[in-house]
This record gives C-alpha cells, sequence and structure tokens, in this order.
C-alpha cells in the first residue's frame, strides 16, 4: 500500500502524531496513539470484508490513520478534532496522491467518526464509526472504573 506508507512519512502526520503522543504522555485513559490507528484500521477492514460492503484497502487505512489526527490541535487549541482532523488529512491526502472524489470521501469520514447517525452505514463512515468504537479493550483496562464512557459505551468483551 504505497500511499498508506506515504502518509506514515509524511511530515505533517508525524509532526502531529508527535503532538497527540506529547500531549497525551500522562493520560490514563485510551490514547490516540498509533496503537488505536491501527487497530481502526484492522477492524474497519475486517467490517468492510464481513459486510461485503467492497471498499479500497487504502482508503480504508488512510481513513483509519487520519480520522484523530486533529486531537492535537483539539488539546492546544480547543478546535473540535474531527474539523482539524479534516483539514489537515486533505494536505496530507493531497500531497500522497489521492484524488480529490477519495479526499472528500474521506474527509466526509473523519467528520463523522463520533457522529451515531452513520452507525449502521453499509460505506466508509459507517465502517469507520464502527472500528472507532469496538477498537478499545474496555474489558481489560486498569482505568475502566474512573472512566466517563457510559457503560453501554464501553466494551465488555472481545468484539475484533
Amino acid at each position: 500500500m504505497k500511499r498508506i506508507d506515504e502518509i506514515l512519512e509524511h511530515e505533517v502526520f508525524k509532526k502531529q502524531l508527535s503532538d497527540i503522543n506529547e500531549a497525551e504522555k500522562n493520560r490514563m485513559f485510551c490514547n490516540h496513539d498509533m496503537e488505536h490507528l491501527m487497530d481502526v484500521a484492522r477492524i474497519a477492514w475486517i467490517l468492510n470484508l464481513e459486510d461485503g460492503i467492497g471498499l479500497d484497502r487504502e482508503l480504508v487505512y488512510a481513513t483509519a490513520l487520519l480520522h484523530d489526527i486533529g486531537k492535537g490541535r483539539q488539546y492546544k487549541e480547543g478546535i473540535s478534532h474531527e474539523i482539524a482532523g479534516g483539514e489537515i488529512a486533505q494536505t496530507i491526502l493531497k500531497d500522497c496522491g489521492f484524488t480529490e472524489e477519495e479526499i472528500f470521501r474521506v474527509k466526509r469520514a473523519i467528520l463523522s467518526h463520533r457522529d451515531p447517525a452513520v452507525k449502521n452505514d453499509k460505506n466508509l463512515r459507517g465502517v469507520i464509526y464502527r472500528a472507532d468504537k469496538a477498537s478499545r479493550p474496555c474489558f481489560m483496562c486498569k482505568m475502566s472504573k474512573e472512566c466517563n464512557w457510559p457503560e453501554e459505551k464501553k466494551n465488555t468483551h472481545v468484539i475484533y
């Protein structure tokens, strides 16, 4: 996946991920690090295959890798990470050879990755939403009792 490798090596991606890691270095709850991004990518790909949606693998991975990329700006500037992420993703995706249509789809999925209205959609937005939620191993988290996620949102067993 040539374009995915380009995203991972992109200076803006690396800088934003570094900013997130720095901001979350003392965070006791779920982090938005490379492990989370890769978990979302792999789960999204599984969901795509299981549901027979037919999404392009690079598009799934690109979206998953970039869905939380705006977290650094959220921590520093208070801007919603979905909005910041869409802006950051556009620059990275364009530099990495994604088409305008692909960029539009990725940005749309990033903007809605926390919107429960897309939860059951059989498209990129729905897959990323579901994968993001399924990626958290709450059942083994040492901070589960202190977590502010409602109990009904917590993953109490292995899903993927």
